[in-house]
């Protein structure tokens, strides 16, 4: 992969304020991945030769999805106010194309898109833009990704530098996501998932505690109280061993959640789904055993009423 401009931009916390764009009114929240110290590439140009160019970032990435409910939308229409926000904040557009412009279905498989059902993509039907603003060795980049199909409209941000995972763009109301304990039927329906604290886990193993842990009564009464609501419980580790097992044990410990929601309250089955994302999705820096430990979770995902 051919990285452009620069080979390495490190993105200092604190540089600048996180552009603050407004979405739409009917966009909702489907996740959110936030990570304080990591790498993203983003595209600047189409497709071409076998390969994406891309300008390799590194420091605080902030990475949402969001889903559109306003009937007939294009995805240049979604993204043109977007792009025309970038512009007024003093952004750069490095890269502004759509669909086979881009280069169809590998350039969407050569960028980074967060998992389905939150973001879907239409590889005939999409609209991509990088933005660049600031310093050519600690720039704040934005990419945005926008989707349309029969089922709905998409619309995807990753934000680098700016204190980007500390200022996340909520389109609603401006407010930030925490790990937080309290509120689940609030931070559920609002954010789209929220994590399930205090859990308690033998080390190692997908053992889950006797409890009672006040977090899976929430959640189940969330459910009871939203009857046609889906959820999938995605299990998460630190960055501790080998990929494999960490997927392994990710999937395990959400499956064992699923089935303490199942045969202690009564939730149904087909309304929980169960995956493992292993150490691929931290919540923090996997630096300290504090971040080590809060990227040690199970979290809920609305899948959908």
């Amino acid at each position: 992969m051919k990285h452009w401009l620069c080979a390495l931009a490190v993105m200092s916390a604190g540089t600048a304020q996180a552009v603050d764009l407004q979405l739409p009114a009917g966009a909702r929240q489907m996740i959110v991945r936030d990570t304080v110290q990591d790498r993203y590439f983003a595209p600047i140009a189409p497709f071409s030769e076998g390969d994406l160019p891309t300008l390799m970032l590194e420091g605080a990435v902030a990475r949402s999805a969001w889903r559109v409910d306003v009937a007939g939308l294009t995805p240049l229409q979604l993204i043109t106010p977007l792009r025309d926000q970038l512009l007024a904040a003093g952004f750069r557009i490095v890269l502004d194309c759509a669909a086979l412009d881009c280069g169809g279905y590998d350039f969407r498989f050569a960028t980074e898109v967060l998992p389905a059902p939150n973001m879907y993509v239409n590889i005939r039907n999409y609209h991509v833009i990088t933005a660049q603003r600031g310093a050519l060795d600690s720039p704040e980049v934005v990419t945005i990704l926008t989707s349309a199909s029969s089922g709905g409209s998409f619309v995807q941000i990753i934000q680098v530098g700016g204190d980007a995972a500390e200022n996340r763009i909520d389109a609603v109301s401006g407010r930030t996501s925490t790990l937080s304990e309290g509120d689940i039927d609030e931070t559920l329906l609002r954010d789209g998932h929220v994590v399930l604290a205090g859990l308690d886990f033998q080390s190692g193993t997908s053992e889950l505690g006797a409890g009672p842990f006040s977090a899976l009564a929430d959640l189940a009464q969330v459910l009871k109280s939203q009857p046609e609501m889906r959820v999938a419980l995605v299990g998460h580790t630190d960055n501790v061993g080998e990929l494999d097992g960490n997927m392994l044990l990710s999937r395990d410990r959400a499956n064992a959640v699923r089935a303490r929601l199942i045969e202690q309250y009564g939730v149904a089955s087909s309304r929980l789904d169960s995956q493992g994302m292993g150490y691929l999705a931290p919540f923090t820096s996997n630096l300290t055993e504090a971040g080590r430990e809060t990227n040690r979770r199970v979290e809920a995902v609305v899948l959908g009423n």
